[in-house]
This record gives structure tokens, C-alpha cells and sequence, in this order.
């Protein structure tokens, strides 16, 4: 099932404004906030899904990306929790509260009301890169790669911190001459995690945690392209404390192919032609990125520059649009040296009316080609 476009979920114009944003969310927060909702799974999906949302579009590098490439370029090719994108499917309860808290006010838990807020600390997204060819980019790949990354130490143990009984904060009252004054600060016992460490393992960090290498399968929809950046949900360290995992950026980079040249989801083949092909016309092969190959026809008098359009065989599109074109281009090979019985030949052909350049108006320029094959 494909994810709901953000802007929809939300009920706002792609030209909203944070504050549109935030008044959007907070409305629907309130609507399907679980204690409005006990035991309604449609209303927490509902919930989950305002939510993840709203932290995309609020974010103006995830939103300049969704903007750019949809859902896809989240990583969130397919929806339905495939692990890219947004919270992936991965979102739980508490990470709404702990990073959305303030949006709903002391009316709900989360801002003050009776959920409490969550203990621990989120751990940190590690970022590596991957190397696809074409060929893995136009059918997709999953790939496995060996990650270092921090996990929590065998034995690892931890208590409830004492300061602010697992919340992460202390309130303090005050008497000032104005009345009483409540101020809330991060606990200095345990730096807002809600935890310390009870039994720590020989060889784990202050966080209990230790270094190991994880090998982790990434699933990289078709038509990707260079630059892009995929999230992985909770494949990252792990938290403190139960905190959850950080995210896995897998940063795409295209290698450079032989044959062809990308250009957004068309690709560009050289095609060389025998001078006799040329004038006389020929059926000739080229490769495909898919493997085999397409057979085109060379019509007699070809030019060089001349271009061939092959619809749908380029990549195909991350967003679901469809895929590209192949467009080849004919150049006529001349010979670098001949025999003497071919300079004769030539020699012979020279003097011709046919063989003296007549460029008419049906021959047109390259750059005019160029220009009515892009649609200018």
C-alpha cells in the first residue's frame, strides 16, 4: 500500500508555512491522540501518520527533498513500513511524545498531561556511502554492507534515575515577590536521559554501549540517482537507556558507465555507422541497460547527428512516473587510412553531384535536433 502524499495527510497547500504546518498537526494530534482514542488502531495509525507528516514537511532539508523526489527520495519508494523515509513505519508512541510534546499543550500527554515522558536517549545515524552501477540503478538492488556501529554491551544494566524518577527533568518552585514561580530544567544527575547505568560490561563506554560491526541489507529502489540520500530507520547506534537506535544515511554515488550517459531518467548511447550503412541504409543493434539489445534502422542518407528515440528503454522513475528514453546518436565513422584500391574508389566518388554536401531544409542542425528532441 503507498504512503498518503504528506501535504494531503496534513490538509495543507504545498506552499504552507511552519505556522500552517504546526496548527494543521496539532489539530489533527488532538483528533486522533490516543487518550481520545483507547484501543483504536485505525486512530494511532492516523496518529503516526499526521505525525511522521508533520516532521517531514517541518524540516526544510527532509521537505526541499520530499518536494524533489517524493516519497522516494525519503527512501519511502514503496510505503507501508519498507524501512526508508520519514519514521518508516518504525515510529513509535513515545518518539511522537518526546519530539512533538510541545504541540499538544497540557491538555494530552506529552506536554505536561499524564503521559510521561520517555527515558533514555535516542542514539545517533551513522552515514556511509554506496557505489551503483546503471544497471543496479535501473532494476533496483538490495545490498549488503558490513557497518561498525555502537551496540549495547552483553550484561548492560540500568536504574531509574533517583533525581527525577525517569522523567528527565526536575521542577523546581520558588518564591519570588510576584508568588510562587515553577521552573523545569534537565535533571544534572542524569542529563535528561531518565536512566544511569547500573552494571556496566569491561570494555562498554559511559553508555554501556560497545563497538561492533553489523552487516545490514539496504533495499535500494530502481531508478535512484547520484546525491541521493536514503534513511534506513533504527539502523543506526543504539540509545541509552532504551532510547532506540539512530538511522542509517546511505548516500547514493552512480558510477560512470562505458556505454551510455544519464541525463535524469534518459539515457544517451554513441552509435558509429560504416560510411556504406549510412548512404545505402541499415538495420543495426544497440545494447540496453536491462541487457540485450533493440534493433533500429538506419535509413539511407543518414547524417551524422542524427538522433534516434527509444521510448521507455532508459531508467526507470523513483517517484513511479514511468520510465525514460534511450536516445542514440548516429555519427558516420570515416576511415583513418585505405588501401590503394579504396582511395580509387573514393577518388572516383568524389567528383560526384551525389557525394558533394546539398544540405537542404529537411536537414536540419545538430543543435536545432537537439532542441526538437527536448521539446524546444
Amino acid at each position: 500500500m503507498s504512503k498518503r502524499d504528506y501535504y494531503e495527510t496534513l490538509g495543507v497547500s504545498k506552499n504552507a508555512e511552519k505556522g500552517e504546518l504546526k496548527k494543521a498537526y496539532r489539530k489533527l494530534a488532538l483528533k486522533y491522540h490516543p487518550d481520545k482514542n483507547p484501543d483504536n488502531k485505525e486512530a494511532e495509525e492516523k496518529f503516526k501518520e499526521a505525525a511522521e507528516a508533520y516532521e517531514i514537511l517541518n524540516n526544510p532539508d527532509k521537505r526541499a527533498r520530499y518536494d524533489r523526489f517524493g516519497h522516494a527520495g525519503m527512501g519511502g519508494a514503496s510505503g507501508g513500513g519498507g524501512g526508508f523515509g520519514g519514521f518508516g513505519g518504525g515510529m513509535t508512541m513515545d518518539d511522537i511524545f518526546s519530539q512533538f510534546g510541545d504541540i499538544f499543550g497540557g491538555g494530552f500527554g506529552g506536554g505536561g498531561g499524564g503521559r510521561t515522558r520517555r527515558t533514555g536517549r535516542r542514539g545517533s545515524n551513522l552515514r556511509i556511502r554506496t557505489t551503483l552501477t546503471l544497471e543496479d540503478i535501473a532494476s533496483g538492488i538490495t545490498k549488503k554492507v558490513k557497518v561498525p556501529k555502537l551496540v549495547p554491551a552483553e550484561g548492560v544494566t540500568y536504574d531509574t534515575c533517583n533525581t527525577c524518577g525517569g522523567t528527565g527533568q526536575v521542577t523546581r518552585i520558588a518564591n519570588t515577590i510576584l508568588g510562587q514561580m515553577q521552573t523545569t530544567s534537565t535533571c544534572p544527575t542524569c542529563h535528561g536521559r531518565g536512566q544511569s547505568i547500573k552494571n556496566r560490561p569491561k570494555g562498554s563506554d559511559e553508555n554501556g554501549l560497545i563497538r561492533k560491526e553489523e552487516t545490514i541489507e539496504i533495499e535500494i529502489p530502481a531508478g535512484v540517482e547520484d546525491g541521493m540520500q536514503l534513511n534506513v530507520k533504527g539502523k543506526g547506534n543504539a540509545g541509552f537507556g532504551g532510547g532506540g537506535n539512530g538511522d542509517l544515511l546511505v548516500l547514493i554515488e552512480e558510477k560512470p558507465h562505458d556505454l551510455f550517459k544519464r541525463n535524469g531518467n534518459d539515457l544517451h548511447y554513441d552509435l558509429y555507422v560504416t560510411f556504406a550503412d549510412a548512404v545505402l541504409g541499415e538495420k543495426v543493434e544497440v545494447p540496453l541497460i536491462t541487457g540485450g539489445k533493440a534493433r533500429i534502422k538506419v535509413e539511407s542518407g543518414t547524417q551524422s547527428g542524427t538522433l534516434v528515440r527509444l521510448r521507455g528503454k532508459g531508467l526507470p522513475s523513483v517517484h513511479g512516473y514511468g520510465p525514460g528514453d534511450l536516445i542514440v546518436h548516429i555519427s558516420v565513422w570515416t576511415p583513418q587510412s585505405l588501401d590503394k584500391d579504396e582511395k580509387k574508389i573514393i577518388e572516383k566518388l568524389k567528383s560526384s553531384d551525389n557525394f558533394k554536401p546539398n544540405p537542404g531544409s529537411k536537414d536540419k542542425g545538430f543543435f536545432q535536433k537537439v532542441s526538437e528532441m527536448f521539446g524546444g
